[in-house]
């Protein structure tokens, strides 16, 4: 699609509809369905392609492999075969050494790619580091270099900004598209610890947003995820500044992905028995403390003590060595895994007895116990009487 006919439809999208919407992707199947959900456009980011891994969006800063590699491959192979109707944008990053901006730009362009968008972003980097990356030759002035060459090839072009100062570089540069980057999403398992208060971001977009009003006021406005990872945050700051729309990355891709693998899976792992899955999933979401895990297997055996329980099973499933358990459980209660099951068994089977109602060999199977023998074996053990004298002892009582 050519820049005239993207910047058209968006304003169209405006105009109707109130704001537009961009989605970062890392997948043809993240594109293929934020498309079909409406997003205006698709963003190809190396960060995009960490998320799809499990990895934090800031793997994209590291040596772990070459950005505009990376987002050349997701862009030709998993984005541009199967998505049409949509601008689908390349993910530079300009400080790349290896590469020539204008030449990299026209190689974009013949490919298919409809913009380019700056990313990843020096302007997320500050302190020592940032200074000496820019010692280097590493500046955010590369990115403005970069849209700049953007536009100049007719490229439709969305420059991430995170003040003042760089907004008004990248509107002199000619990008069509302002975005107050807010920082990495918050919400979800990876979700960002740290990020910007939702009332502060505002007033950040604000003093952003009135640059591009008093610079280039047809350029649009767009806000960038960070705290706003909710409809609910975005109508706050579509409501308290002059944002046009909304750019989402994990929003679209990570949380959704996590929370319906992460609940479709449960719901397939869940036993039927509510009081049962309520133990195996704090064991799975590791709300267990160390010395937690001997009340786990306590709780365990009060639920099911009248089927096979096997410590070594419930260290499995915990993550931890049997070794490892069986001296914990000792450790806590004085008392070894198999002797503790036992006498929870004999006095669920005492209160069973004295109730009257079963016969003694259905007692011994309703406490775990199928060899009869055995049970009253132990039973006669440890209380110095059989089952059937056991009974006929407490009905005289």
């Amino acid at each position: 699609m050519d820049r005239e006919s993207i910047l058209r439809r968006l304003e169209a999208q405006v105009n109707i509809h109130g704001h537009i919407l961009g989605a970062a992707v890392g997948s043809g199947m993240t594109a293929r369905y934020a498309s079909m959900g409406g997003a205006d456009f698709l963003l190809a980011l190396s960060a995009g392609r960490y998320r799809i891994m499990g990895r934090s969006s800031y793997a994209s800063y590291l040596c772990c492999g070459n950005s505009n590699e990376i987002v050349m491959d997701i862009g030709t192979r998993e984005l541009l075969p199967i998505i049409r109707d949509v601008p689908i944008l390349f993910g530079l990053l300009a400080s790349d050494p290896f590469i020539d901006l204008e030449d990299h730009m026209v190689r974009i362009k013949e490919l298919g790619f409809s913009g380019v968008v700056n990313f990843p972003t020096l302007s997320l980097i500050d302190g020592a580091f940032r200074q000496a990356l820019e010692a280097e030759g590493n500046t955010y002035d590369r990115e403005v270099e970069a849209i700049r060459i953007a536009r100049k090839l007719d490229l439709f072009t969305v420059a991430f900004v995170t003040n003042e100062e760089e907004a008004r570089s990248m509107l002199e540069a000619g990008a069509d598209v302002i975005c107050a980057h807010l920082g990495l999403t918050r919400g979800g398992f990876l979700g960002a610890k740290n990020f910007l208060p939702l009332e502060n971001a505002r007033k950040l977009a604000n003093r952003i947003f009135r640059v591009c009003e008093d610079t280039r006021p047809e350029a649009l406005r767009m806000i960038y995820a960070g705290p706003a990872s909710s409809l609910a945050d975005m109508q706050y700051l579509y409501r308290g500044t002059s944002c046009q729309g909304y750019i989402g990355g994990s929003t679209f891709e990570r949380i959704p992905i996590e929370s319906a693998v992460y609940e479709t899976t449960r719901a397939f792992k869940n036993s039927g028995d509510e009081r049962l899955d309520t133990l195996i999933t704090k064991v799975l979401e590791g709300g267990w403390a160390p010395k937690g895990y001997t009340d786990f297997v306590r709780q365990f055996i009060a639920e099911r003590y009248a089927e096979d329980i096997r410590l070594g099973d419930l260290a499995l499933v915990m993550h931890l060595s049997p070794s490892y358990l069986s001296t914990r459980f000792r450790k806590d209660t004085g008392t070894s895994f198999s002797e503790y099951l036992i006498r929870f068994r004999l006095e669920k089977a005492k209160e069973l007895l004295r109730s009257g109602t079963d016969s003694c060999r259905q007692v011994a199977e309703n406490v775990g116990y199928s060899d009869y023998a055995h049970f009253s074996k132990l039973f006669k053990k440890y209380e110095g009487l059989s089952p059937m004298e056991y009974r006929a002892r407490s009905m005289e009582e």
